[in-house]
């Protein structure tokens, strides 16, 4: 059992879970999960509806009891005690703020029962903060969303947390103001210097404001890195296609001279560095994303210079939106493929009905293991309309 009293509120250092698993009945929402997130660090666990994240969270803040493992501050264990006991604190998506209080009162409200003696002054400190301190005499009904939102994080700064977690903070706000307030959130965090952890489903906001993203599936870690590495080199099929969009096709692999491996996919061979191949033998899938592959006119001569080409493929629907073009090719052997195409003009690259080529550098593709399901971490709506 873990050491029980405020001398838990004191513990400082890097949040560690060592085997942490938590069972509810028969279902198992996070299993076995070894995690150290380091002090000072923006950290995003992000995932799908019932992926484990929220109860992550939860045994965190201290609202769910591990049924098996530790969580440790530095080296305190905080396994067992109550969340009032722990050096942490959460920022709902539902503000939870006291209607009938000012936003003073309701930031000071911490501080305040705990007996601290400046309690105003920290809460005027945690509102200029979040540069709401010249509405600190206004109440939560006169505020909007965006504005309860930095009053539920000035509230919970207010009792300075060696972590703070972010259980969808963003999520009532609408695009233009949940943009607003991810930016805000990483000047934040990065001006107090706290372990922030932001649990999310967003795959856009997870890549905005963290250091370090966890991608979870199935309560286990598929993956975690910086954003830009999990994005540009995906590890499994599962974060291939739930952080953002990947084309994957299966193939096998026909030679490897250690530079680069030789697959042979039902539209023709294609090449990937092998530092880029997670799989390098037998049956692979390889992947590249949307945004990396050019359409050329199949009536072209294309200049390969070293590029993969496959095709030609018709296009079977154009989508215009605003930055880019979305093109959806169907590649015989292959099937649909997706390309976005910057705007840089005013005509098209293709039309609907045109037969094209696709073509991408090497550098930008990868492979998996032959055994991934390809629409691992696609949602279930679009595999349907697909399928």
């Amino acid at each position: 059992m873990a050491r029980r009293g405020p001398d838990l509120r004191g513990a400082t250092g890097d949040l560690t879970l060592q085997s942490v698993t938590k069972e509810f009945g028969s279902f198992t929402a996070v299993d076995e999960l070894d995690l150290v997130v380091p002090r000072g660090g923006f950290f995003a666990l992000l995932g799908p509806s019932g992926c484990g994240k929220t109860t992550t969270l939860r045994m965190v803040a201290g609202l769910e009891q591990p049924t098996s493992g530790r969580v440790f501050i530095g080296s305190t264990d905080l396994t067992g005690s109550r969340p009032y006991e722990r050096p942490v604190n959460t920022v709902f998506q539902s503000y939870a703020l006291f209607p009938h209080l000012d936003i003073a009162g309701n930031v000071a409200f911490g501080p305040r029962r705990r007996g601290v003696k400046d309690a105003a002054a920290r809460a005027t400190e945690a509102l200029e903060l979040v540069q709401m301190g010249h509405l600190a005499d206004r109440k939560p009904g006169q505020l909007s969303g965006g504005q309860q939102q930095r009053v539920a994080v000035a509230r919970a700064l207010v009792n300075r947390p060696e972590v703070l977690l972010l259980d969808e903070p963003l999520g009532a706000l609408d695009l233009k103001l949940r943009r607003q307030m991810q930016v805000e959130l990483k000047r934040i965090q990065t001006e107090v210097g706290l372990t922030f952890i932001h649990v999310t489903h967003d795959q856009e906001e997870a890549m905005t404001m963290a250091d370090t993203v966890a991608v979870m599936n199935a309560g286990r870690i598929e993956q975690m890195g910086p954003p830009a590495e999990l994005y540009d080199l995906p590890r499994t099929a599962f974060v291939a296609n739930f952080l953002g969009q990947s084309n994957l096709v299966r193939g096998t692999v026909a030679a490897d001279d250690g530079d680069v491996v030789t697959v042979t996919t039902r539209a023709g061979q294609v090449v990937v560095p092998s530092a880029r191949a997670t799989a390098r033998t037998g049956d692979v899938v390889m992947g590249v994303r949307p945004e990396k592959v050019r359409l050329e006119q199949a009536s072209d001569t294309p200049n390969l210079n070293g590029d993969n080409m496959v095709g030609p493929g018709t296009v079977v629907d154009v989508s215009f939106s605003g930055v880019s073009t979305q093109y959806i090719v169907d590649v015989p052997g292959l099937g649909s493929w997706t390309v976005f195409a910057q705007n840089l003009g005013v005509d098209a690259v293709a039309r609907r009905g045109d037969s094209v080529l696709l073509m991408w550098n090497p550098y930008h593709a990868f492979t998996l293991p032959g055994d991934e399901d390809l629409t691992a971490g696609v949602d279930p709506d679009v595999v349907e309309v697909l399928t």
